[in-house]
């Protein structure tokens, strides 16, 4: 019994040991999906960001054309990153809205006069409560939204080059 317990610690690394390795090997998904996907976008009322445009109401959400909903604050650095992505998908026709997360008007002016402004609407979330009920868990995501309302697809992070063609095919699926 002596000698089986002289063994124990050695057996106690090389299975700490074996855990650690599989998790390098094998990363767990650590993405946090919105349980809002195939569900109608839920009661936002969300005030304009700026005055020349108007905010987030889904009684008045135009229907009939799919759109990206798009998550994002100035003070993001992947949201930088992905604002070429969006004004390409601008410039193919689609109509992009967003949520302002924790922002400012003049953060925001000054985010999009130095990164494009691809948004037809910009509604101000302070409280972070419209993104809280989109089941989003950061910035930048977007959401695609089919012509009925309903959020069809999310992307989380930043948009990049090569995910624009799946964007734009999950807008054409959505019509």
């Amino acid at each position: 019994m002596k000698k089986l317990l002289i063994w124990l610690p050695l057996a106690l690394f090389l299975l700490v040991f074996a855990l650690v390795v599989n998790g390098l090997i094998e990363p767990s998904d650590r993405i946090v999906r919105s349980a809002m996907v195939g569900k109608p976008l839920p009661a936002l009322h969300l005030p304009p960001m700026l005055a020349d445009r108007p905010g987030i109401d889904t009684k008045t959400w135009p229907k009939g054309k799919p759109r990206l909903l798009n998550v994002f604050a100035s003070w993001c650095i992947p949201c930088v990153a992905e604002a070429p992505q969006l004004m390409k998908l601008k410039a193919a026709g689609v109509q992009i809205d967003a949520i302002a997360v924790r922002d400012t008007n003049p953060d925001v002016l000054a985010f999009l006069a130095r990164n494009g402004d691809p948004y037809a609407r910009i509604g101000d979330d302070r409280a972070m409560r419209a993104q809280l009920s989109l089941g989003s868990s950061g910035v930048p995501e977007t959401f695609v939204i089919d012509s009925r309302g309903v959020i069809v697809d999310q992307h989380v992070g930043d948009i990049r080059e090569e995910d624009v063609p799946k964007l734009l095919a999950a807008l054409e699926k959505a019509k």
